[in-house]
């Protein structure tokens, strides 16, 4: 889908990260944008910044956990825009923790956000899509969601939840007029390292900025291959699938040797 002037998109996650970054490159281009995140404070920051350009831009403020409140934002956003010709599903929350440490509440609420959350609101905008005879849905994994990393089995769920989702969806509409992307981004430069009410990182290498991971989702979106990792981590994808004991084995000799 080209993004022009006239163009709408409804991002969620927008109040930081690579949900921020993307609302402003959309702005840039002109794209009318639809901001949702939880801190209504950051989001008039990142209004602030799309309004130069695109000065019909609005938020919504949402705790996207509130399921029936997720769904209500996608159709108030279809309503307000007249239309949402892309919607990105890029809201997450982290949890790092060891299995035996999990409780069900924070696994059912990881789910709740990073993926339940986007099948409600894909559901709730692909009949009007449909219709319409256009859209895209862009959804934001993560290379998590095609590998299992160690203490981030809630996250990992989730996004491998995400992934097979996206993949299906995408055979289900192959002949239908809505366009379908899926996004798995590595380690990216955001908040989701933080360790408040976390266990610490295991990973402690490089980051991504967020405002490249921004530009290779608007050339997804704009392009027409299905699945995108950037920055490309899908030689370690591959890896595992060669060989999946061995894979792991050394995933838990990795754990071993940073002591943790």
């Amino acid at each position: 889908m080209e993004l022009t002037n006239g163009t709408t998109a409804l991002v969620t996650g927008a109040s930081s990260g690579i949900g921020a970054s993307l609302a402003r490159s959309l702005a840039k281009r002109g794209v009318t944008v639809g901001l949702v995140a939880r801190r209504k404070e950051r989001l008039d920051e990142v209004l602030a910044d799309c309004h130069t350009s695109a000065p019909e831009s609005r938020m919504w403020p949402a705790d996207l956990g509130d399921l029936d409140l997720a769904e209500q934002v996608a159709l108030d956003a279809w309503d307000a825009f007249g239309h949402v010709d892309v919607l990105v599903n890029n809201a997450g929350i982290p949890k790092r923790r060891h299995v035996t440490e999990l409780t069900y509440d924070e696994v059912e609420e990881v789910m709740r956000v990073n993926f339940l959350s986007p099948t409600k609101m894909s559901l709730a905008l692909l009949p009007k899509m449909l219709e319409r005879g256009m859209g895209s849905i862009v959804n934001v994994s993560s290379v998590a969601g095609r590998l299992g990393n160690p203490r981030e089995a809630a996250y990992c769920a989730s996004k491998f939840a995400l992934c097979g989702w996206t993949e299906a969806m995408h055979v289900d509409l192959w002949d239908a007029p809505i366009e379908i992307r899926l996004i798995n981004p590595g380690a990216i430069d955001t908040e989701i390292w933080d360790t408040a009410g976390e266990d610490a990182p295991l990973y402690e290498g490089e980051k991504e900025p967020p405002e490249g991971i921004a530009e290779g989702i608007v050339a997804a979106i704009e392009g027409e291959k299905f699945e995108h990792y950037i920055p490309d981590m899908k030689p370690f994808v591959d890896a595992k699938q060669d060989d999946i004991d061995a894979f792991l084995g050394g995933a838990a000799a990795w754990v071993k040797s940073v002591g943790r």
